[in-house]
Formats: C-alpha cells, sequence, structure tokens
C-alpha cells in the first residue's frame, strides 16, 4: 500500500513520517534540491519533479498508488495533482494556503477527497494539547463529533479489555483498532487491548475529557 506526498516542506514531512512510521511505503515528490536530500536521507522514495506534471507523478508509481497528498505551499500546483491522482484512482487530499476565501475552499473541496485548512488544523492541535497524554483529535467532523486517535499507554486502564467490554456509553465509538506499527482494521468484538495498541474513534466534542479518562484514566 503505497502513498505520494507531493511537498516534503513541514506538513508534508511529517505527514510522510507518520505513514512510514505506520509501515505504509511512501513516494516524495518535490523540486527542492534541500528538500530532496532531507527526504532522501530520511529513507524516502524520492523523484525530483513538479507535482503538476502527470509525467512526474506517472514516475512516482501514481498508477499503483492508494493515494495522493498535495502539501506543496501552492495550491494551484497541490490541485493539479489531486487531479491526476483522481483520474488514477486515487484517493487524493490537498493543502489549501491560510488566506485562502470561502469560495476558492468550496471550489476545491467540490473536486477532490478532503481539502486540509492549515488554520482548522492548527485549532485542532491546540485542542489535543490541551487534553494532552495519548489522546489525540485529529479532525472536527461535524459541530458536535470529533475523529479521534489513541496510543494506549501502559497503565491505562482498557489493557486487557476486550472492545466489546469498553463501556463509553452515548458519548464515543471504537471504529479501528491496530497494533503498534500495524495498520489500523475495524475491529471484532473480542479483540482484546494491549500496552501501545492504537485506537481510532468518533467522540462527542462535549464528552473529550470524560472518554480520555475512561479510555487512559490519569495518564
Amino acid at each position: 500500500m503505497s502513498f505520494i506526498i507531493v511537498g516534503y516542506g513541514r506538513v508534508g514531512a511529517r505527514t510522510a513520517r507518520i505513514l512510514d512510521t505506520e509501515g505504509y511505503d511512501v513516494v516524495v515528490v518535490d523540486t527542492n534540491s534541500d528538500k530532496i536530500k532531507r527526504a532522501d536521507t530520511a529513507g524516502f522514495e524520492v523523484i525530483k519533479g513538479n507535482g503538476s506534471d502527470d509525467s512526474v507523478l506517472e514516475q512516482a508509481g501514481v498508477d499503483d498508488a492508494v493515494a495522493l497528498g498535495g502539501l506543496t505551499g501552492d495550491p494551484s500546483i497541490n490541485f493539479a495533482a489531486c487531479l491526476t491522482g483522481k483520474q488514477h484512482g486515487c484517493r487524493v487530499a490537498m493543502r489549501i494556503s491560510e488566506d485562502s476565501n470561502p469560495n476558492v475552499y468550496e471550489r476545491y473541496e467540490s473536486d477532490v477527497d478532503e481539502v486540509i485548512d492549515p488554520e482548522r488544523l492548527g485549532a485542532v492541535g491546540a485542542k489535543t494539547a490541551l487534553l494532552g497524554g495519548n489522546f489525540n483529535v485529529l479532525d472536527e467532523l461535524t459541530e458536535g463529533l470529533s475523529l479521534t486517535s489513541l496510543s494506549v499507554p501502559n497503565t491505562a486502564p482498557i489493557v486487557g479489555q476486550t472492545v466489546n467490554e469498553i463501556e463509553l456509553g452515548d458519548h464515543g465509538r471504537i471504529y479501528a483498532h491496530g497494533r503498534a506499527n500495524e495498520p489500523m482494521t475495524i475491529p471484532l468484538p473480542a479483540t482484546t487491548v494491549k500496552r501501545g495498541d492504537r485506537l481510532a474513534l468518533v467522540v462527542e466534542h462535549d464528552n473529550l475529557m470524560k472518554v480520555r479518562q475512561t479510555l487512559v484514566g490519569n495518564s
């Protein structure tokens, strides 16, 4: 399962590292020699070229890629890369600039699978920092729900419990589970949670702290 990351700046580099840590193959596309060198030093396959160029993406393996992220600082390059990715059957996500107006956002949103807004992600990151520990708010799905991930610490009260035994009431639902450094999948009710496992959840905004307490205790 391979991913193409167009742009190895701050956002692209972090995304590539996370995917690599979770065991996925990542191909980086960039034109900047310094960024190419950093990506190569980090162990990634690197293609030098403009991500808006179809031939460059074909060289990066777009025909076989599962998803493509247009994560440069230039929305026009990101959009062009995503359109090519879509034509080749990839799921695509593009980064927009902080000053993009709502009309531009809506235009992009209708043509790609996901639009990444740095300001929105910054707010989500701030919420994660305030919650602390291994409980991460990944995205705001609606006005009432958050997409959240959890790395299970050693002292978590749910260690040894099955997914079916974890009681979150109506405040949240576990929808994916994975062992450390393995891809997450839909868990069976009898799946036992171990130290270092990762969980993905949908949680009500107002009950994030309550769900965190249930899952990780005082960790």
